[in-house]
């Protein structure tokens, strides 16, 4: 795997992949979220994996989309558009879909899809203090890939608020509203994450597979219709007035057109 993305196991089967882009903050590239499904798919078919931890490298779990890629993707075409996303919808239902346990420790800010990534763990500890966002729509676009995932976390009612502001909220918000399971101080960090994982190794592995499964059947939310939809509208928000004048605004540094005088 790339240097990006480090791989650990432990003699328990528990892996824990580490986003390893501390430069940026580990953000998200095609690279990156490549290296992301190809551990997991691979991980998926190892029985003896117990239990799969994400973090990050350094104290940013991932500040979301990489400023290199997010300026390339201005000037794709909606075919080329539509095949990007397809990417990141690969990486998060790699995510989403893995047999075992999946853990996110959360050791720092999770900002756009990093904080969509969460939506697709079965359990986030998030340091007090960390910052977290689903930022898209200051950028002119929408979270159209994660909504599939984060909606069923948060619910309509905090997707209603936190999808059309963008606005940044903390950890103890983020566990209000159910996008993490566990809040703590960073130096409980670790043992907090050992702690949970210790639960987890405490349950039977097929059985604890079967019942992943089992709510999976039971809450699933028909992607397969939404798929399609959640594809082409990022594209064509992309290529959008907003879209592109959000990223201009970005890249310039400059608030966005429709952003209020002294906001």
């Amino acid at each position: 795997m790339t240097d990006a993305l480090l791989i650990d196991r432990d003699d328990r089967g528990v892996v824990t992949l580490t986003l390893n882009r501390p430069e940026v903050r580990n953000a998200f590239d095609p690279g990156l979220m490549s290296a992301i499904r190809r551990a997991v798919e691979e991980l998926a078919t190892d029985p003896d994996v117990r239990v799969l931890v994400i973090t990050g490298a350094g104290e940013v779990f991932s500040a979301g989309a990489d400023l290199t890629w997010m300026s390339s993707v201005m000037d794709y075409s909606f075919e080329e558009s539509v095949a990007d996303s397809r990417h990141f919808e690969a990486m998060l239902r790699a995510v989403d879909e893995f047999p075992a346990p999946v853990v996110a420790r959360v050791n720092g800010h999770a900002i756009g899809g990093a904080a969509g990534l969460l939506g697709c763990v079965d359990v986030a500890i998030a340091v007090r203090g960390a910052k977290l966002a689903f930022t898209e729509v200051r950028v002119g676009i929408a979270p159209a890939m994660i909504s599939a995932y984060v909606q069923p976390r948060i619910g309509v009612r905090h997707a209603r608020r936190y999808f059309l502001t963008g606005e940044r909220f903390d950890a103890d918000r983020a566990l209000h509203i159910g996008l993490v399971s566990d809040v703590c101080a960073r130096e409980d960090l670790d043992a907090t994450v050992g702690d949970v994982v210790a639960q987890l190794l405490a349950a039977a592995p097929g059985a604890q597979r079967e019942t992943k499964a089992l709510i999976r059947e039971i809450d699933r939310l028909d992607r397969e219709a939404s798929q399609d939809l959640r594809l082409e509208l990022i594209a064509r928000l992309r290529a959008g007035e907003e879209g592109q004048e959000g990223m201009r605004a970005f890249f310039d540094k400059r608030p966005a057109r429709w952003v209020p005088t002294g906001t």
